[in-house]
């Protein structure tokens, strides 16, 4: 009995333990947080990206297309997105309408011949008689048969433009692109009776695209000295698209006070950059004076507690951290911040988020813009 009573404690103090053990809290491991930066290479002054601007996407060519007449839509084979080609039928309006009124046209200009030439007959007949007798034809006929010779010609005439109208409506019940593009957008549906001049597609040329910018009234200085435009779309933010100046605006904006700026590139094969995208614009500036002097935006510097040391955050590519690195500044330029020491030209440096970073801390890189 007395033995059975020592293997239940047991017993019991062994499930109690293991309750215990089980109560105890889990240790959990702490989680590396890799956080995504911006980096810039450090380059000179002269090599300094400038500020991203940002614009949108539009087209070089875009244009509403509708039909010059009214009428009923009776055949309309495009889609929207579909890329179509200079002279390609687009939509066509019932033309039965239109090709009676180029028949009757047809007509009224045969019958408008005919009396032409009966016209030429008679005063050509009178006037031959006049010269060979001038008596027997009185000049009163003459001048009768002449008046209505040249009535004729006018009848033709009139019946000539009625058919040249006639037949331009109807080419006019056919909606041709004027150019090679894409239709964005289409605002009718087929068998719709159609107004003229209502608008039935939107077609725009993605060949090459444009965006336009805002330079503000200290920056436009430095339009002369721009090196390397290039945009970098939000769709997408890994791609470089070198760009060129296209035109400037002669006066500054009355509201902002900035002068509009006009850029044109070549989308790259492959990625269609589409009118209305959102994107931002970069350059490199080549200021005189500035050759030897090492610049940096002044957003990618920070202090220490007590406002003594200047630090940024130098990115080591090796290791994909960054580390923190005391740097002299020498004051700010046209460009940024002049740095005198610590820092060299090639270093990577981190120009967003950087007081949310730790010594040492892991990181990736969201995209690399900066000098080359």
């Amino acid at each position: 009995m007395s033995t059975q009573r020592n293997k239940n404690s047991l017993l019991l103090a062994l499930i109690m333990s293991i309750g215990l053990v089980g109560c105890q809290p889990i240790e959990r491991l702490p989680i590396e947080t890799i956080r995504p930066i911006k980096v810039m290479q450090v380059g000179s002054g002269e090599q300094l990206a400038a500020e991203q601007l940002p614009g949108v996407a539009k087209a070089t060519q875009e244009v509403e297309l509708s039909f010059r007449v009214s009428g009923t839509l009776q055949n309309m084979p495009i889609r929207i997105g579909q890329e179509v080609r200079i002279g390609d039928t687009l939509a066509e309006l019932d033309k039965r309408d239109f090709e009676v009124a180029v028949d009757n046209t047809k007509a009224a200009l045969a019958s408008a011949d005919a009396q032409l030439k009966n016209a030429k007959i008679e005063y050509d007949r009178v006037t031959r008689i006049q010269q060979r007798k001038p008596g027997a034809v009185s000049q009163s006929t003459v001048d009768l048969r002449h008046t209505a010779y040249n009535s004729a010609k006018a009848s033709y005439a009139a019946a000539m433009a009625q058919l040249n109208a006639a037949e331009d409506r109807l080419s006019y019940a056919t909606l041709k692109a004027p150019f090679d593009g894409v239709v964005v957008q289409r605002y009718v549906e087929n068998y719709q009776d159609i107004n003229a001049n209502s608008p039935i597609f939107r077609l725009v040329d993605i060949s090459k695209i444009e965006m336009d910018i805002s330079i503000s009234e200290n920056q436009i200085s430095n339009l002369p000295y721009v090196k390397k435009p290039r945009v970098v779309f939000d769709a997408f933010p890994d791609i470089e698209i070198p760009a060129r100046i296209k035109e400037v605006s002669s006066e500054a904006s009355q509201t902002t006070r900035t002068y509009n700026v006009r850029l044109i590139m070549d989308p790259p094969p492959g990625i269609d950059i589409l009118p209305g995208m959102s994107g931002v614009a970069m350059a490199d500036v080549d200021l005189p004076g500035q050759e030897n002097q090492v610049m940096i935006p002044v957003s990618s510097v920070f202090s220490s507690a007590d406002n003594k040391t200047t630090y940024v955050w130098r990115y080591n590519q090796e290791l994909q951290q960054v580390n923190r690195v005391a740097v002299e500044t020498g004051g700010i330029g046209n460009q940024g911040l002049v740095i005198t020491s610590g820092l060299a030209r090639g270093d990577q440096i981190a120009t967003a988020g950087i007081h949310f970073l730790t010594e040492g801390q892991k990181v990736r890189l969201l995209s690399e813009h900066g000098a080359r």
